[in-house]
C-alpha cells in the first residue's frame, strides 16, 4: 500500500542528486571566484598563489555551510535560501 502523504522512492533519489548537483556547483564556483579575486588581492601585497588559495578555499567551505543550511532550513531540492529556488 501506498502512503499518499510520503513521495515516492524515485522522487527522493532524484530530489537528493538534482541538490547534490546544485550544491556542487556552488561550492566549486565560489571557490574559482574567491581563488581569482584572492590572486588578484594578493598581487599588491606580494602574498603568493597558496594563499589565495587558502582564500579560495575558505570562501568555498562557507558555501557548502550555506547549502547545507538551506537544506536543512526548508526541504527543497536546492541549495538556496531564497524561497521558491
Amino acid at each position: 500500500m501506498v502512503d499518499p502523504l510520503l513521495p515516492s522512492t524515485e522522487t527522493v533519489v532524484k530530489g537528493a542528486g538534482t541538490y547534490a548537483r546544485d550544491l556542487a556547483e556552488r561550492v566549486v564556483s565560489t571557490f574559482l571566484q574567491a581563488f581569482v579575486s584572492g590572486l588578484v588581492l594578493t598581487q599588491p601585497f606580494d602574498l603568493g598563489m597558496w594563499e589565495a588559495a587558502a582564500v579560495g578555499g575558505v570562501g568555498a567551505a562557507l558555501a557548502l555551510v550555506k547549502g547545507l543550511v538551506a537544506r536543512w532550513r526548508d526541504v527543497t531540492h536546492s541549495a538556496s535560501l531564497a524561497k521558491g529556488v
